[in-house]
């Protein structure tokens, strides 16, 4: 059959003031690479790490989008390719979720998940009767059916942050079983949690060139037998890896660590006591901790934004990312704010969680920018983003050189006196 030759690209956006910046390797973009029939000859572009030749030959152009910072890049992208003549695809979480507005600058819409879908696609491409709109949502395909990603695609020497290469995202399932009042998924993806076959988990992750990586699953807490059965069946390949929470429990936490937990995103919601022992639970497991932080929330006066920021250095959190309340659409926090005509600001642009768009219930927009401003300034004042950062990267190191697992990625790493300063800065700790 015939080569069609597909450029993939993954728009740029504007990345947080003040914030440590590296760029990760995305995880969307080469999901649905790994859907595309074997005649379809892919390129592909992360274009926060490189530039977009839009003369680059190519008969057919896919925009994968995963952040509603992203779209309006995404619509400019599409409209360069529009310039030379090429048809344009977008698809990606925000595709889904800003449909309304993508079909007007798209030439289709992918809706859903692209297992077994995109043969069709393609051939409607092929046969110039292109739909606008190809919607799957809520008709996920079996689980059974997804494959490993397309990690060739990456351009390793991209993706990394002052000599040490950054993780690769990997998923061992799909689906959520929660509806978080700020969180698009259960739209996206419904309320059922779907794990992949463990076999094939195990397949897939031993394959990754990459001994760190981000299981970036929604939450891992999703059925304990489950997450016993994944812990033990990965543990095998001493792979370092992080992840959303991982359910509060003895047996399961002792397995994580064991299976190469590296540090969880954990939500500190409160001021609980129970916040302060299930942070203290991960770090006896020997698993770090990076809070998230969410401020805007209806119940949160200005003091209790304070007394949150006051805790969070009571409870020796590894790292802290702090957001902004985003109605991003089709979550609950969209409608309701909505509703109330409290959403201000409808530049997706400015949706990237660190800029408030709304009018907070109990403060000004003002004083609650300045806040999570401050959270930020507060919590690193004593020491840096990226020497935290650092901290963790030490950590790993040292397990990785303990069970023999460390591989430097470059001359400037591959040397004893790098060793030697793992060791010095976890003697630190």
């Amino acid at each position: 059959m015939e080569t069609i030759k597909l450029k993939l690209i993954y728009p740029k956006w504007q990345k947080l003031r003040g914030q440590t910046i590296f760029n990760l390797p995305p995880h969307g973009p080469v999901a649905f690479a790994a859907t595309l029939p074997d005649y379809v000859d892919v390129s592909f572009v992360d274009e926060n790490v490189e530039q977009i030749n839009f003369d680059d030959e190519c008969d057919l152009v896919a925009i994968s989008m995963m952040l509603s910072t992203q779209v309006k890049r995404g619509w400019d992208i599409a409209q360069e390719y529009h310039k030379r003549g090429k048809k344009v695809i977008s698809g990606g979480i925000s595709a889904m979720l800003h449909a309304e507005e993508m079909v007007n600058h798209m030439d289709s819409v992918f809706l859903g998940e692209s297992e077994g879908r995109m043969e069709q696609v393609i051939q409607d491409w092929k046969n110039d009767c292109l739909k606008k709109v190809y919607n799957y949502m809520g008709q996920q395909p079996p689980i059974e059916t997804v494959g490993p990603c397309r990690r060739d695609l990456y351009k390793r020497d991209l993706y990394n942050h002052k000599g040490v290469q950054m993780v690769d995202l990997f998923h061992a399932s799909r689906g959520c079983r929660f509806s978080c009042y700020p969180c698009a998924v259960s739209y996206l993806g419904g309320r059922h949690f779907r794990p992949r076959p463990i076999d094939k988990v195990v397949e897939d992750m031993a394959s990754i060139d990459n001994n760190r990586l981000f299981i970036v699953d929604n939450s891992l807490a999703q059925n304990k037998d489950w997450e016993k059965e994944l812990f033990k069946a990965i543990a095998p390949l001493k792979k370092k890896w992080i992840s959303h929470t991982i359910e509060d429990d003895p047996e399961i936490l002792s397995l994580a660590a064991k299976a190469g937990a590296w540090y969880v995103y954990q939500a500190v919601y409160d001021t609980s006591d129970y916040i302060k022992e299930r942070v203290k639970r991960y770090h006896d497991n020997g698993i770090g901790v990076e809070g998230t932080i969410l401020l805007g929330l209806d119940n949160q006066t200005e003091d209790d934004i304070k007394r949150l920021i006051d805790f969070l250095g009571e409870i020796d959190l590894d790292l802290a990312e702090f957001t902004v309340l985003t109605p991003f659409p089709h979550t609950k926090a969209y409608d309701d704010l909505l509703r109330q005509g409290r959403i201000f600001d409808f530049d997706w642009n400015h949706y990237n969680a660190g800029q408030v768009v709304f009018k907070p219930k109990n403060m000004t927009e003002d004083r609650l920018q300045e806040l999570y401003d401050y959270a930020w300034k507060s919590f690193y004042e004593s020491e840096s983003q990226e020497q935290k950062m650092f901290r963790l990267l030490c950590n790993v190191t040292l397990r990785e050189m303990e069970d023999g697992t460390y591989r430097p990625r470059n001359k400037d790493l591959a040397n004893k006196s790098f060793g030697k300063t793992v060791v010095r800065n976890i003697k630190k700790k």
